[in-house]
């Protein structure tokens, strides 16, 4: 049995994002392409706008960030009933249960074709879910579909001129998210620094990519060259 995971940025459902129904569609069907007998597919997916704007909204009132990743979590999980709902009426077996800790997910991956989950427990980004997941899975890597193309050693709305890479080392990627800790909910990373740590302590190879691009998660799921950096090593 083969275990593919994947994380979806919420980025990718955002409402100024253009043509994001016919992503949607784009999506099942090609995860509808891909899955075949002996292939399961675990996707979690991220909060995007309504845990940003929901944690904004509260946050003048309430100075927990456990509680405020708790709202974050919430609309984890409604994207991915989001994406359940789309892939089951696509003819996807898919399950119904949206998992709420990777155990469950890991079980239900060994019933169903495919399993969508948002996030889990505060201090957990979904970037760090899905590599969870992945481990737990026994994938060999962890594909994170997120809105750029590359890694960049700066954040490239800010410098146009930052240098992007192909090829990166988990202690080179660590560098440039910085430390492996939980700082503020709803703050937003190409991946999370958490998740980075548990990857390299794992040796479980990253795949970021643009997910805006359906074929560019085609390719990595299928192990196919894709336009994205490809994070393993020492």
């Amino acid at each position: 049995m083969k275990f593919i995971v994947a994380a979806v940025g919420g980025s990718l459902l955002r409402p100024e994002v253009q043509e994001r129904q016919s992503w949607l569609k784009d999506l099942s069907v090609m995860v509808k392409e891909q899955i075949s007998p002996g292939v399961k597919l675990g996707l979690v997916v991220g909060g995007g706008s309504p845990a940003r704007d929901s944690i904004q909204l509260v946050e003048p009132i309430i100075n927990d960030v456990l509680a405020l990743d708790r709202i974050g979590i919430s609309a984890t999980r409604l994207n991915a009933s989001i994406i359940k709902e789309v892939f089951q009426n696509s003819g996807i077996f898919v399950s119904e249960q949206i998992p709420k800790n990777v155990t469950e997910a890991v079980t239900l991956m060994e019933k169903y074709d495919v399993v969508v989950m948002g996030g889990t427990v505060p201090g957990h980004t979904t970037d760090a879910v899905a590599i969870e997941l992945a481990i737990s899975s026994n994938s060999d890597k962890c594909i994170i579909a997120t809105n750029v193309n590359k890694v960049y050693e700066e954040d490239p709305r800010n410098n146009e001129g930052a240098k992007s890479f192909d090829n990166l080392t988990f202690n080179e990627l660590q560098k440039i998210v910085g430390p492996a800790e939980h700082s503020n909910a709803g703050i937003s990373q190409v991946v999370d620094p958490v998740g980075v740590s548990l990857a390299n302590k794992s040796k479980l190879t990253l795949n970021i990519l643009d997910g805006r691009k359906i074929e560019n998660i085609k390719n990595a799921i299928k192990g196919s060259k894709f336009e994205g950096t490809t994070v393993n090593g020492d």
